[in-house]
């Protein structure tokens, strides 16, 4: 089931994303957060970008989320998005589900675009991202230095709707979360 995520998924979420941290290259933060970090993080980005879970007999398996693209007001309508999923839970198609709802998600928001980073060679992600409709749009070289060497991280971009010659605000993802249109894509 896809759902929402709320603070009480972030145990969860911290052992699946910590050993990405420890011991892997798909994200280049170096330090595993705690548990009240990732609680903090869960809170703070739903007051703005969708951040939903997989769950399956109340166990969260994966989750996926959307957070500003850069500062810059006129970059508001882009969208960087992350999804991690529990290393016993790959190869089922949670990925492409998941990853799924939350770019309908964001295009409900009025986002128009949405940009995935990954490390280098990156081929799992690479393939989740294309068999999506990213697109490749750039390479940062030698942007990140983990693991005793530097690396690689490509940019792959998908638009999710046409740019509005005069575009509205962003709609904030808590107008959203009780929708019928949110409620469809869930579940």
């Amino acid at each position: 089931m896809i759902r929402i995520a709320h603070a009480g998924d972030a145990a969860a979420v911290h052992a699946i994303y910590a050993p990405h941290v420890a011991g892997g290259v798909v994200t280049f933060e170096t330090e595993p957060p705690g548990v009240d970090a990732m609680r903090q993080r869960i809170v703070a980005r739903l007051q703005h970008y969708p951040w939903l879970a997989w769950e399956e007999r109340g166990e969260v398996l994966a989750y996926a989320y959307a957070g500003r693209f850069r500062e810059r007001a006129a970059y508001d309508w882009i969208a960087e998005t992350s999804i991690y999923v529990r290393g016993d839970a790959h190869r089922r198609g949670i990925a492409r589900r998941l990853y799924g709802a939350l770019l309908d998600a964001m295009r409900l928001q009025g986002i128009n675009q949405a940009v995935g980073v990954i490390t280098l060679p990156g081929a799992a992600s690479v393939a989740l991202h294309e068999a999506m409709g990213f697109a490749p749009a750039g390479v940062w070289r030698q942007a990140g230095y983990k693991l005793g060497q530097w690396w690689d991280v490509g940019v792959w971009q998908k638009q999710l709707q046409a740019p509005a010659r005069q575009p509205q605000p962003i709609v904030a993802f808590p107008a959203i979360a009780g929708s019928k249109a949110l409620r469809g894509l869930l579940g």
